[in-house]
């Protein structure tokens, strides 16, 4: 049973970008939710997958991926994904043995930009890198499924602060 254990954090400051070993446009779109799980396509760069995320129990979920042909991520993209989408550059930024993947998104969650890393055991500890905010991980409203239909520039300016 494939299973995520991510922490996540708002990012405070520009100081991980001099720590960026790629970046990476991704667009994902949402095709049905529910109170078990998310349904999304993804399309970044040549590849495109199919996504299942059920939810959240501490920082673990299951997680399903299936690849699928780059034309059809872009086609179910724009033609079926009812329930919002976003687009970001993904960013990865090696720290202190683990990999972050710094997420800045576009449109309208432009200006909100998110750590996550992903770690073997929910007990696993690591080296917080300077540029590291509030972490984020049991707030629901910043799960990707959450921005699609709730952007963060609509949210009232007290909980929109950009970090």
């Amino acid at each position: 049973m494939p299973v995520e254990i991510e922490r996540k954090f708002l990012v405070e400051g520009d100081a991980w970008r001099t720590g960026v070993r790629k970046r990476e446009l991704f667009r994902q779109g949402y095709l049905a939710g529910s109170e078990l799980c998310s349904a999304r396509v993804r399309v970044a760069g040549d590849l495109a997958w199919i996504g299942l995320k059920g939810r959240v129990q501490g920082a673990a979920r299951l997680e399903y991926e299936y690849e699928i042909p780059l034309h059809e991520g872009n086609e179910i993209l724009d033609r079926l994904c009812a329930g919002g989408r976003i687009e970001k550059w993904r960013h990865w930024v090696p720290h202190a043995g683990h990999e972050w993947e710094v997420d800045e998104f576009l449109g309208d969650n432009a200006g909100l930009i998110v750590a996550e890393i992903e770690l073997d055991d929910e007990a696993e500890s690591f080296a917080r890198p300077s540029w590291l905010g509030e972490e984020v991980t049991h707030d629901a409203r910043y799960f990707n499924s959450y921005l699609a239909r709730h952007p963060w520039r609509g949210w009232p300016d007290a909980e929109r602060v950009a970090r």
